[in-house]
């Protein structure tokens, strides 16, 4: 799959994601973030890349792989991007033993530049992962080894390495949930009170409750964008989480990104349903010679659009497509839901797929924007929070 290609390019450079806090004029209520992600390697191309977008964004992220284990760099850059008005995320993949510094700069960056910090991007795709990685072949090789299996892809697999397969969709669940709530960098930021943030393309729902604050839904490839926007606001909703979008690729080469307009259109759907996180992710570095990455004119020129027709115009409200109804599935159903045979955790689909798949794609064509999907857990009572309830078995 092309994601399972953006999973490895990012895990060995910069990851999927990957100011001045903006109200609309309209609602003050709300802050939203605009901005488009770093993925170069200096901080030359950082300061360039700034300069080119810091009139019509608000919002600068660091993700880039080399910067992230170099903190000189690391603080010229947001030094730099501060300085000229943005606010800033810096991406740590995971805390490198190989830097220790890493784990002390969250105190300083704090200090330093205080609520023009939003927080760090930690890791990547802990929801796709589970969803596409080979867990079978996994398993069988740790049971002839009799061995721990150790995994480079970061801590938040760790509790996966019992050489078992859980029993059910409660226990797999708990296994998800677990191994993001015990990851040490998790509880690093916990305790500092700083925002995670990471991007993902599956189980939006069980990444906030491992303990994310923060979740980015990738678009760009040929997912349906009504059921990612269902999917992650309906369980930031719930949860009372934040919520954004990240525009990816839609091709695994050149031009990698979609044209100039599509991405115009993600990002206005994005912006009137709510999104308080808009970002462009912004790799390869240097396609063909470009100095400013994957992006070309007509990709800023279509940012710079955004930012003044929806985002400076009060005419455009944020957040003015709001969810009138909600299908909820059914508790811990940890699938893909991006066709009708996604896995579910680690399994095949099961007796209650077709249904589950069928329901949905009647719904979204009913509300489009309109709908949220969630799921049946008592923690999170449905009731009374839309006008129309849809239960993956029923209708109330």
């Amino acid at each position: 799959m092309v994601s399972a290609v953006i999973l490895f390019m990012t895990g060995l450079t910069a990851p999927l994601f990957v100011h001045n806090i903006l109200y609309s004029e309209s609602n003050e209520s709300e802050p939203f973030y605009f901005g488009v992600s770093f993925c170069g390697d200096t901080t030359a191309e950082a300061k360039l890349f700034i300069d080119r977008v810091k009139d019509y964004n608000n919002l600068f992220v660091l993700q880039s792989g080399p910067v992230s284990k170099n903190e000189t760099a690391t603080n010229e850059i947001c030094d730099y991007a501060v300085a000229a008005g943005l606010k800033i995320i810096v991406y740590f993949g995971w805390f490198d033993p190989d830097c220790p510094w890493q784990v002390p700069w969250l105190d300083f960056a704090k200090q330093r530049w205080g609520d023009r910090f939003l927080g760090i991007y930690y890791y990547d795709e802990p929801g796709g992962i589970q969803i596409d990685y080979n867990w079978s072949n996994m398993f069988t090789r740790m049971q002839q080894r009799n061995t721990t299996l150790y995994q480079s892809l970061a801590s938040v697999i760790e509790t996966y390495l019992a050489g078992t397969l859980p029993r059910d969709y409660d226990e797999a669940a708990n296994r998800f949930i677990g191994a993001i709530q015990n990851d040490p960098d998790i509880k690093e930021l916990k305790n500092r009170s700083i925002t995670a943030f990471t991007s993902d393309y599956a189980l939006y729902w069980f990444d906030y409750l491992g303990g994310y604050d923060v979740l980015l839904a990738q678009f760009g490839w040929n997912h349906t964008l009504e059921q990612d926007i269902a999917l992650i606001r309906g369980a930031a909703n719930l949860q009372n989480k934040s919520w954004g979008t990240i525009i990816t690729w839609k091709y695994d080469h050149p031009p990698y990104l979609d044209t100039a307009e599509n991405i115009y259109n993600q990002m206005r759907t994005s912006y009137e349903a709510g999104a308080e996180y808009i970002i462009i992710f912004n790799y390869p570095t240097h396609p063909e010679g470009n100095q400013y990455g994957t992006m070309i004119n007509d990709h800023f020129d279509a940012l710079e659009r955004f930012w003044k027709d929806a985002v400076k115009n009060p005419q455009v409200i944020h957040g003015s497509t709001k969810a009138e109804a909600a299908l909820v599935l059914p508790r811990n159903y940890g699938c893909g839901m991006r066709h009708p045979d996604d896995r579910i955790w680690y399994w095949v689909p099961d007796k209650d797929s077709s249904q589950i798949w069928e329901l949905s794609r009647t719904l979204l064509d009913q509300y489009g924007l309109r709908l949220d999907i969630v799921y049946d857990d008592p923690a999170f009572p449905v009731e009374g929070k839309y006008e129309q309830i849809y239960y993956w078995n029923q209708t109330k």
